[in-house]
């Protein structure tokens, strides 16, 4: 009771995700303040540690593969894409709530998978291949089922595009938002593509259908 100046006192959910964060409570601890270095310091450490903590789920990730029987393209595409991408589902979210417009929030969709493409793709390819050119090595990488799932994500990218372009007739009123028969249809949608994403995908690993 703040009237009082009593402290609230821990619920059992309190205590439970205590217990189940402690651990990256203590590790981001090592996270200099923003008053260091003009906030430089913050962030070069929080790089260095997204890295890190990237390599560790990589890792994990492919053990978790390797235990259960699942190749490293369904692992990837169904766990390892998935825990990445619920940081920026409810970033979208708090956008979306906040933002009158709907631009911040599929905006962050956008920007954080381009980021991931051209970023951290080409970073790490441009590196490997200047350190094979340097032994006089090419660097080359096996595209697997990279060229079917490319272009499947592509050509349902064209849908969700057309989706969002059709939500801006006056009767539905923008991207999100609107009536609630035209937002149960569109998630159901969404839902479907992903679902369908990796149903194609995992057949296609698992040379159950044809791929490029």
């Amino acid at each position: 009771d703040e009237e009082c100046g009593e402290e609230k006192l821990p619920s059992c959910f309190d205590y439970v995700m205590h217990f189940l964060t402690v651990f990256w409570k203590v590790l981001f601890a090592f996270v200099p303040p923003t008053e260091y270095w003009n906030g430089w310091a913050c962030f070069f450490v929080s790089i260095c540690m997204i890295g890190l903590l990237t390599a560790v789920i990589g890792d994990l990730a492919c053990h978790f593969g390797c235990t259960v029987g699942l190749k490293d393209s369904v692992t990837a595409v169904v766990f390892v894409a998935l825990g990445t991408s619920v940081p920026d589902t409810f970033a979208s979210k708090v956008a979306a709530i906040q933002d009158q417009y709907a631009d911040a929030s599929i905006g962050n969709v956008t920007g954080s998978n381009a980021v991931n493409v051209f970023l951290g793709i080409g970073v790490a390819w441009s590196i490997a291949a200047i350190y094979h050119n340097s032994q006089g090595r090419d660097f080359k990488v096996n595209p697997g089922p990279l060229a079917f799932s490319v272009t499947l994500f592509t050509i349902f990218a064209f849908i969700s595009v057309a989706t969002l372009m059709y939500r801006r007739r006056p009767e539905i009123g923008g991207e999100l938002g609107g009536p609630r028969t035209p937002k149960v249809l569109t998630t159901m949608l969404f839902v479907s593509l992903w679902l369908l994403y990796i149903l194609f995908s995992s057949l296609e690993a698992y040379c159950h259908i044809k791929g490029f």
